[in-house]
């Protein structure tokens, strides 16, 4: 049992962008004695291996800005069946405080507790607010969020944000302090390529064929690991066994920090989540925002890094086999660029997220108790 009264829920769906960050605070509270229950989705439900969760919810829930009339008439049900299931939720197991990370499992577990009264406050990940967190950041405590500046903020929300950066899981946290591996004379060149859940066919298709058609002697040193969706692994492989690289491909890969802090270059989607953990444990990379995400965020995210002269920002529309084949071996012919845009990626992102927000939260119960 919470201190002083029920658990604290957390709500997030969706994707691991989403997820990661309310792992990471949930290994906080657990840590300071409280009890967690977790409002998810299916999707987000992928995320939940190492969740310390003490109780979880699945909702059923939809977005309203994808499909027609009938998929929106569908969402609109779903939101409200998952709205209904958050309120008994919330209700029977007397949350004391909610937060949400985004995703419209979030919009639901937290509408539910400002109907039930119950204080909540919100997380953006992102450098736009998202639409579930922007539909509730007027009725929140408090807008917490990752980078420097923040858009798309209601007006009557600006008082409350708050710049707190985005919590990271302890095992990001394990490697912060990790050196950046030293490029030796004809030693491995390891480069990690993942793409995350969205758009990720391009990042299976292009960086395959850059890296089978460097020179020999880049080829040679090369160790690939490369996150790529279940249908696309042997294509993949395919590839990188007729250049004769030394690779590992997989859909998914549990032990992903620990591969960032062995990498001498990362080419990745720019996701919050992403860029975080790129910055904290401080890697070169070459960063292609999604070009179908919502108010183009992710270039952003990505602006964090590469206007520090930590990263490459490559547009998706410049994410050709000759612009990332120019770009890569300028690099990996180059150890003195990658280790210095190693430093300069270092610590770019706010640091002890996971800490201050705890503190917001429980602030945010301290009050509640106070009135």
């Amino acid at each position: 049992m919470t201190k002083g009264g029920g658990p604290i829920a957390l709500a997030a769906g969706g994707t691991g962008g989403h997820m990661f960050p309310a792992e990471a605070l949930a290994q906080e509270l657990k840590r300071r004695g409280h009890e967690i229950l977790l409002i998810t989705d299916a999707r987000g439900a992928r995320y939940t291996d190492n969740f310390p969760a003490d109780q979880q919810i699945e909702l059923s829930a939809s977005s309203p800005s994808i499909g027609g009339v009938l998929a929106k008439i569908r969402a609109a049900f779903s939101i409200t069946g998952g709205l209904i299931k958050a309120l008994k939720v919330l209700r029977e197991n007397n949350v004391s405080a909610a937060i949400g990370f985004g995703g419209y499992p979030s919009f639901a577990g937290m509408k539910a507790a400002s109907l039930l009264k119950i204080p909540y406050g919100v997380h953006e990940q992102n450098g736009v607010l998202g639409r579930a967190n922007r539909q509730l950041a007027n009725g929140s405590v408090f807008t917490a969020h990752a980078f420097p500046v923040l858009d798309k903020v209601p007006d009557k929300a600006r008082d409350l944000l708050r710049e707190v950066g985005n919590p990271l899981r302890d095992s990001v946290s394990t490697y912060i302090d990790t050196p950046y591996p030293a490029l030796e004379n004809d030693g491995p060149i390891r480069v990690v390529i993942f793409g995350g859940s969205q758009g990720a066919s391009l990042f299976s298709e292009v960086p395959p064929k850059v890296l089978a058609s460097l020179p020999q002697e880049l080829r040679q040193r090369l160790e690939i690991i490369h996150q790529a969706r279940e249908k696309e692994v042997a294509e993949v492989e395919a590839i990188y066994n007729s250049a004769g690289i030394k690779h590992t491909a997989a859909p998914f890969f549990h032990d992903l920090p620990e591969i960032i802090a062995k990498a001498h270059l990362i080419v990745s989607r720019a996701g919050a989540s992403a860029v975080t953990e790129i910055s904290a444990i401080g890697r070169p990379s070459i960063l292609v925002p999604l070009g179908i995400a919502m108010d183009d965020h992710q270039t952003g995210n990505a602006k964090v890094l590469s206007e520090a002269g930590g990263a490459v920002l490559l547009p998706e529309s410049r994410f050709t086999k000759e612009n990332l084949t120019e770009v890569m071996t300028s690099l990996l012919k180059d150890p003195a660029t990658l280790s210095g845009m190693a430093i300069k990626a270092r610590a770019r992102v706010k640091e002890g997220a996971a800490s201050t927000l705890a503190d917001m939260v429980e602030a945010m119960m301290r009050d509640r108790t106070d009135q």
